[in-house]
């Protein structure tokens, strides 16, 4: 038995084209929190089933629904992702496969339109398809969630189509949520924001994408979306967290 499960909160623009993409799967669910747009009538007409949960973090969820979706393989996909066919059929063999607990699904990303291959984007391995009972979700990883496994893995080759930010306005709105987040878990760990932090981070994180990851290959696209990932990644995190109490400070 394979369940796709697809983690929403008004996400009517997608579901519709993301439901079809998974007709292959033997059930599909939505782990929703109480989307309002119209998601739900427009997933339950595709033959969705919607368990609903209030969100705290992404690893909670998808922990969740690990432990209340009954199959033996989960595939977690978000509502801007697409399943082609040939990443279809090979799933369906992977699963076949004696001895993996997981196998991870590369990902073909476009930003604002275009397809962005450099500064970490591609293959973008995502660790989604799950035998449940042999995978779980590091509770301490609220955002870029971390799965932990109980077995061995590996790798498919036919990517999702992930439709990662349709404008650059969601690049902003997605990243300012992040940043949040993840200063939230920097807070938790007793980290402070060292001053000399609110440059050095954010110029390591540019130089990453752009030189060690071959950003600078995307043009000029690229270069506007690393810069922006440089701030939301390296310096808007620690301005929240100045904001924050820490637990037991960091050396």
């Amino acid at each position: 038995m394979l369940a796709a499960v697809i983690l929403t909160k008004n996400e009517a623009r997608h579901i519709e084209a993301c439901i079809a993409s998974l007709q292959w799967c033997d059930r599909v669910v939505l782990s929703d929190s109480y989307s309002d747009d119209g998601t739900l009538e427009l997933a339950l007409a595709a033959g969705a089933e919607i368990p609903q949960r209030p969100f705290d973090n992404f690893g909670s969820q998808r922990n969740a629904a690990l432990q209340a979706v009954e199959a033996d393989w989960i595939f977690f996909v978000d509502a801007d992702e697409r399943a082609t066919p040939e990443l279809a059929g090979e799933v369906r063999q992977a699963i076949g496969e004696p001895g993996k607990a997981g196998w991870w699904v590369p990902r073909d990303n476009y930003i604002a339109g275009k397809l962005v291959r450099y500064g970490g984007y591609y293959p973008d391995h995502q660790l989604r398809l799950l035998r449940r009972g042999k995978a779980h979700y590091d509770p301490a990883r609220p955002v870029h969630e971390v799965v932990i496994l109980d077995g061995a893995e590996g790798y498919l080759q036919h990517p999702l189509i992930h439709h990662n930010y349709e404008s650059w306005s969601q690049v902003h709105e997605k990243q300012r949520r992040y940043a949040l987040l993840e200063a939230q878990r920097l807070s938790e760990q007793g980290i402070r924001p060292l001053p000399h932090k609110f440059i050095s981070q954010p110029l390591r994180e540019f130089y990453r994408r752009v030189v060690t990851l071959r950003g600078y290959r995307d043009g000029l696209h690229g270069l506007r979306l690393h810069a922006l990932l440089a701030y939301y990644y390296g310096f808007l995190p620690y301005v929240h967290l100045a904001r924050l109490p820490t637990r037991d400070a960091s050396p």
